[in-house]
């Protein structure tokens, strides 16, 4: 297969939407759409990409640099976008247009029109789809003998006849062009339609007309070619992407015990043999490794989970958990947290930027925030690290082997020892030297008499 162009159709404004974001950055299971189609035509080997964006530029900056942009000037409809990018083609090898709004379409699947378009010398082949209900999709009219006769558009009442209306086979708005035949004979594509617009399909025949031959090209999996017009179209691409994942992920290795209950991105790894429980999310670059058991009912976003890791009922977000270590249940890890090796973070604790060293254990009810724990050190329920003094953050570093009492909160910046004890209910506000007690609290005193007192009080008030 020669070098190709790929363009892609991203001006339309997606009113449908109702959104004030453009219709192809609309999430799609971690990548916007139109990032969906750019991944095919990479993965397909388009040696260009041109991408058609409204005057706004909503697009610049956004897509990488290996992308062109170039700026539809006007919404005169997709032979215009088309149109916009002829001046970037390059002379010779085929061009292959894509919408942005259509992105579950395959590497591969583009890879088999190209070579369709090749071995039959086309000056122009279009990819077809039969679907069930072809609602809202321009309708492929073949002649007697199955060539192309035309395609017409049914966007509004009056483009298409009531027989043309009843043809399953849909146009997929992708296809592939010489550049020479599509530069000779867009322009002369009008607007003799109900919405006045230069529609792409009616370019075709104006090729044929030229002595170029059209080639039609069925696609078997139809899905491939679905487009998202409105947030309902959006939430069946969603379901249909997200079955494609799981299905991946399941013939890897992996467990996933409810698929339909459980999210996963696109770029998710997942090491074999691991275990996703139901209403679990993993969100993101998430990469975790094997044998690891995440959820019921956690959400993973940009982690990475090490080996034999457990994540139970917790909230993970741009940390690390390594080999052996075990979070949750109600735990939520922030960003820059690092849980080393057979570390331990219990029920309803809470870490922020914080290093939780080989071994150590956070057990339940606590907030570490920008802390360094040491190996084998043990944080007694309710341990809070007081690290915000309402301008600065400061850190908190406990030694290897420290035993800290519960309830007890360190003021930041405060050092504790290896092997120190901290007393239950202290409030550290100086460094505890190592293989110390540090007690931070006030002596207990009690009042005999109190209540009796307090009732004489009250009566002789009255």
């Amino acid at each position: 297969m020669s070098a190709y162009t790929a363009v892609i159709l991203a001006a339309g404004q997606g009113t449908r939407m109702r959104s004030r974001k453009p219709k192809v950055l609309h999430d799609l299971c971690g990548r916007s759409l139109i990032e969906w189609t750019l991944v095919a035509a990479r993965e397909a080997g388009c040696t260009k990409l041109i991408v058609v964006d409204a005057p706004e530029r909503p697009l610049d900056g956004l897509l990488g640099d290996d992308v062109e942009l170039v700026v539809q000037p006007q919404a005169d409809g997709t032979a215009g976008a088309v149109a916009a990018a002829l001046a970037s083609l390059p002379a010779g090898s085929p061009v292959v247009i894509l919408s942005g709004d259509v992105p579950l379409i395959s590497a591969e699947t583009i890879r088999e029109l190209v070579s369709v378009h090749e071995d039959t010398g086309a000056a122009a082949t279009v990819a077809t789809a039969l679907l069930e209900d072809p609602s809202g999709y321009g309708r492929v009219v073949r002649r007697a003998d199955g060539t192309l006769e035309k395609i017409v558009e049914t966007k509004t009442e009056g483009d298409a006849t009531a027989e043309e209306l009843l043809i399953t086979e849909v146009n997929s708005g992708v296809y592939v062009f010489d550049p020479a035949a599509l530069t000779e004979a867009l322009p002369a594509v009008g607007t003799d339609n109900s919405q006045g617009e230069r529609y792409l399909p009616a370019v075709l025949p104006l090729i044929e007309a030229a002595g170029g031959t059209v080639a039609v090209h069925s696609v078997d999996d139809p899905s491939m070619l679905l487009g998202a017009n409105d947030r309902v179209d959006l939430a069946e691409l969603r379901d249909l992407a997200q079955m494609q994942i799981i299905e991946a992920h399941l013939l890897s290795g992996v467990d996933i015990v409810a698929p339909a209950s459980t999210q996963i991105d696109i770029d998710v790894e997942i090491g074999t043999d691991s275990v996703i429980e139901p209403f679990t999310a993993l969100c993101g670059a998430t990469k975790i490794g094997e044998r690891s058991t995440i959820g019921p009912d956690s959400t993973l976003t940009d982690a990475t989970i090490g080996d034999d890791v457990t994540v139970l009922r917790s909230h993970l977000t741009e940390c690390e958990v390594r080999s052996q270590a075990s979070i949750g249940p109600f735990s939520h890890l922030r960003p820059g947290s690092l849980v080393r090796e057979r570390a331990k973070v219990g029920a309803f604790v809470e870490l922020k930027n914080s290093d939780i060293g080989e071994g150590a254990k956070v057990p339940h009810l606590s907030y570490v925030g920008d802390a360094e724990v040491g190996a084998g050190a043990n944080l007694g329920a309710g341990t809070i690290t007081a690290n915000y003094d309402g301008v600065n953050k400061h850190r908190t570093v406990f030694g290897e082997r420290v035993n800290g009492g519960v309830h007890v909160s360190y003021i930041a910046p405060v050092e504790v020892g290896d092997d120190s004890w901290t007393a239950a209910g202290s409030v550290i506000t100086e460094a505890v030297p190592p293989g110390s007690l540090a007690i931070g609290r006030g002596r207990q005193e009690n009042k005999d008499g109190y209540d009796a007192r307090r009732k004489r009080e009250a009566e002789d008030k009255k």
